[in-house]
């Protein structure tokens, strides 16, 4: 909390000191808005809690992975255990994915990339490809189907008509890293094509956490008439990374780049060759017709096919995924005197179709057959959302979703067992919100909206091969209020937001004596916290000054989670805090631009201690980790532009875990971060 309170002051002294004699020459931060709702909205009017992560956050951080650029977002926690290993939390815990990410439903330019399984293969899309993204914080089912945590709208299309024609860039670094892309975009007022490729690979910082990922994605838009709009994507990406396996402290401590070393009973990760190979391909069209000026109609048809291969210590897994789904709704919108009303209504539906196969592991080869199963499971849900606008002041959001979710699941070896069928009962989830404009720059908002979460397959059937149809879904609701503020020449912004969130069923993992994973329902447990966000842009006028702009941001998280009654045999863990949650995030940037189109960028991101099981005997330490990034940006003429650029890594040297293994067997929670590392890389864009 001081550390909080420090960078807040700094920025906000920073503000006052200068603001006076500035207050002619600002320039102004541009207009932020969502697209989250259906219509483009200022980020200052929206009811519910969005985090951004823009271009130039993009831009700022290492340009390899998402993981720095969606931590500066509060509430957000993403990890990558080894180069292409993502994690991600909103306003949660990662309890429920020992890898994956799990519990947050994602959508790439309008589709869905989440399966029906729960499934969502982010680490498919290389950097290179996301422009920007949009995470909605807290249930949103009234919109996005069944969530607890929230949603993450990730955008790759061109920014427009004007934007590049032509792309590339190329990055290298420490630990044989080595990125290199290119894309070609056609931009036209009715056909607008581009085509990107991708390749990524790095040997990682420890033993047996190498990467490799290839990708190649089009997306093409038609304007077929002035009323209808055809659009389409697709992605191929052939994705192969290492998994070096958590430590012991001691282990951490003394040799923090080894692999998970062999046992008495168990050999080791880089023995067995652990690492996870997926081969997907992602496509969707949609068709938009606006059918007058106060309605508009929209489908979406979407398919992912996955081949997926998971060399473990304990068995071989291969998978084969096909997903198939559909999402439409109708749009009304009209005006009545001082009142804006927009009414949307549709139905998102997909089915996933799982063929799981294991084998024993003999050193990264299959051997001799495990379990065999086959599992169908199905999502759907219709939605309605109303928003009025009352005189550009008040907001009011009034939404709600029916969620219908279930499995059928075979055997086929060991035994052949016939299709069987676990369903769950269908769920409302209503979401109540409101957004109030003050003045011009002040305005408060509130949300009363309900969580609902089913169990993944990855869950329903963990690593012991077992099939759970005990394991219930996640519900509850969630509270939160909030105020956003800018100044009268908007050139600083902030954001406070607090939550109360009211879990029950809570799915958490569990990991037998064999080291295989299996899924409870912990009970309930009570999430609270405090996110805030303060930034400032200072600006000189032009070709004056050593400092041509200087903008300062903080970040803040505030994290009160714990179990409310989880009672799992004896044990009895109810009151302690949430396993792998730290309480306090704290993230403090600069950016400063000079002459000669020279930039600087440095970021500190301090995280308090959490703790690595729920016993909450065993804890990470705190740690503090600064980066920083240096460049030139120079623009030719209007249509060509050069960028060539380094960085540094945990500037400070620290040693800190960037994702732990919770509730781990022999207290193997810990996956060394790499040390102080460099990269650097050069890109150019050409119109």
């Amino acid at each position: 909390m001081r550390l909080f309170i420090t960078g807040f002051l700094i920025c906000t002294a920073t503000y006052l000191s200068v603001a006076k004699q500035l207050n002619d020459t600002i320039a102004h931060l541009d207009t932020v808005t969502v697209n989250a709702y259906f219509s483009k909205q200022p980020v200052m009017r929206t009811t519910g809690t969005i985090g951004l992560v823009t271009a130039q956050q993009l831009n700022n951080q290492p340009p390899t992975s998402l993981v720095h650029a969606f931590n500066t977002v509060p509430g957000v926690s993403m990890e990558e255990r080894s180069p292409g290993s993502y994690r991600l939390s909103i306003r949660g815990s990662l309890l429920r994915s020992p890898f994956g990410i799990r519990n947050v439903k994602i959508y790439v330019d309008d589709f869905p990339l989440t399966d029906a399984g729960g499934n969502s293969y982010l680490n498919l899309f290389d950097p290179s490809s996301v422009n920007r993204a949009e995470i909605l914080k807290g249930p949103q089912a009234g919109l996005f189907g069944a969530n607890s945590e929230g949603v993450v709208l990730v955008h790759t299309l061109p920014a427009g008509e004007d934007s590049s024609r032509i792309k590339a860039g190329i990055n290298a670094g420490s630990y044989g890293l080595f990125q290199q892309y290119a894309g070609y975009n056609q931009p036209g007022k009715r056909y607008q094509f581009s085509i990107n490729e991708a390749f990524q690979r790095a040997d990682g910082y420890r033993q047996n956490s190498a990467l490799n990922r290839k990708s190649i994605s089009t997306s093409q838009q038609y304007r077929y008439a002035p009323s209808g709009t055809l659009r389409l994507l697709a992605l191929y990406t052939d994705l192969a990374y290492q998994t070096p396996g958590g430590l012991t402290q001691e282990q951490y401590l003394s040799s923090p780049r080894m692999a998970r070393p062999a046992t008495s009973s168990l050999p080791g990760a880089a023995e067995q060759q652990a690492g996870i190979v997926n081969r997907s391909f992602f496509g969707g069209i949609t068709n938009e017709n606006i059918l007058s000026t106060h309605t508009r109609f929209l489908v979406s048809l979407y398919g992912m096919n996955t081949a997926f291969s998971n060399p473990f210590i304990t068995n071989y897994e291969q998978r084969k995924e096909n997903t198939i789904g559909i999402r439409s709704f109708f749009e009304l919108k009209n005006q009545w005197n001082h009142v804006h009303w927009q009414w949307n209504t549709g139905v998102e539906g997909s089915i996933t179709s799982s063929h799981i196969n294991n084998y024993d592991n003999d050193a990264g080869r299959k051997a001799a057959p495990q379990k065999f199963d086959k599992i169908r499971t199905s999502q759907d849900f219709v939605f309605t959302h109303l928003n009025i606008d009352i005189s550009r002041k008040l907001m009011i959001e009034l939404a709600t979703s029916l969620n219908f979710f279930g499995y059928k699941y075979r055997g086929l070896y060991p035994q052949d067992i016939p299709w069987q069928k676990k369903s769950f009962d269908a769920e409302w989830m209503p979401r109540f919100a409101a957004s109030y404009q003050a003045t011009s720059n002040f305005a408060v908002r509130a949300s009363v909206s309900r969580g609902y979460s089913s169990p993944t397959t990855d869950e329903v059937r963990g690593t012991n091969n077992i099939i759970n149809t005990a394991l219930q879904a996640e519900t509850g609701w969630n509270y939160e209020a909030g105020i956003r503020f800018s100044d009268n020449k908007d050139f600083v912004r902030l954001d406070i937001t607090t939550f109360y969130y009211r879990l029950n069923q809570a799915i958490v993992r569990r990991v037998n004596a064999d080291e295989e994973d299996y899924y409870i329902n912990a009970g309930g447990t009570d999430q609270s916290g405090i996110e805030s966000q303060l930034i400032a842009w200072i600006k000189h006028p032009a070709k004056k000054g050593f400092i041509r702009s200087l903008q300062l941001c903080n970040d803040y998280t505030f994290s009160h989670f714990m179990f409310r009654d989880y009672i799992a045999g004896t044990a009895n863990y109810s009151g302690n805090k949430l396993t792998g949650v730290p309480q306090n995030r704290i993230i403090n940037s600069i950016e400063t631009h000079f002459p000669l189109s020279i930039y600087l960028f440095v970021q500190h991101n301090y995280t308090s201690s959490l703790p690595l099981n729920d016993a909450n005997t065993a804890t990470a330490s705190a740690y503090h980790l600064v980066q920083l990034k240096a460049g030139w940006r120079s623009a030719i003429h209007r249509k060509t532009s050069y960028e060539i650029y380094g960085g540094i890594d945990n500037l400070l040297n620290m040693q800190y875990s960037l994702g732990n293994d919770l509730n781990a067997v022999g207290n193997r929670y810990y996956n060394a971060a790499p040390l102080r590392n460099v990269y650097f890389g050069v890109r150019a864009a050409f119109l």
